[in-house]
């Protein structure tokens, strides 16, 4: 333009991973103990930089999203929009009737009252029993602190869904699958509207 070379960017298209994250990495890439992490078995951007939708800790596993856009992350992972999340857990003992209505109703957790959307049993051997849980929010260790308030142990704990998302069968720990397009449109009106299904829509592989 007069003379001028104008150099526009092209906006790089929007993708999205959905990763099935193991025990023992960090979703961080900087770990002051040297711990592996998400990142280091993610395909490389020539652009920009993967960014996790919200964090599972060291000793939780399951699906973590991750995509380019900052953008849509902070939508997904913000209180407003209510995106819920769907969890498996084993808890070492068991809990009755009352304190799964408790666990329903609401506890403090130290940062204030919290509360599972729904909570179901879902069998179990010896001393464990398993549950699936779904809630709307993603502070801090969450969900292990409402067991905790409530005298259960959590000894495993899986990310089984992520709004629309549920956690592929096919995808073995430490692996990645790109979401499609139609699969990235769900997500999108789900940071735009908040997802909150009114029955459990994930079917979960097995777990012992």
């Amino acid at each position: 333009m007069d003379g001028k070379l104008i150099v526009l960017a092209a906006r790089a298209p929007l993708r999205v991973l959905a990763y099935h994250k193991p025990l023992g990495e960090m979703v961080t890439r900087d770990d002051p103990k040297g711990r592996s992490n998400v990142f280091e078995r993610l395909p490389r951007l020539t652009d920009g930089k993967w960014v996790a939708v919200g964090r599972l800790d060291y000793n939780t596993s399951g699906l973590l999203l991750l995509t380019n856009s900052g953008e849509l992350a902070n939508r997904l992972m913000h209180p407003r929009y209510e995106v819920e999340r769907a969890y498996a857990v084993r808890v070492h003992g068991t809990l009755d009737d009352a304190v799964l209505a408790q666990l329903r109703r609401g506890v403090d957790i130290g940062d204030g009252p919290a509360a599972f959307e729904s909570i179901e049993t879902a069998g179990g051997e010896g001393s464990n029993r398993w549950y699936r849980v779904r809630l709307r929010e993603g502070r801090n260790r969450e969900v292990r602190r409402l067991f905790e308030a409530v005298g259960g142990r959590v000894n495993r704990l899986i990310r089984i869904r992520y709004g629309p998302i549920p956690l592929p069968r096919e995808l073995d720990p430490g692996d990645w699958r790109e979401l499609d397009g139609h699969e990235i449109a769900l997500l999108e009106n789900a940071s735009r509207t908040g997802f909150r299904p009114a029955t459990p829509v994930v079917r979960q592989r097995k777990t012992c």
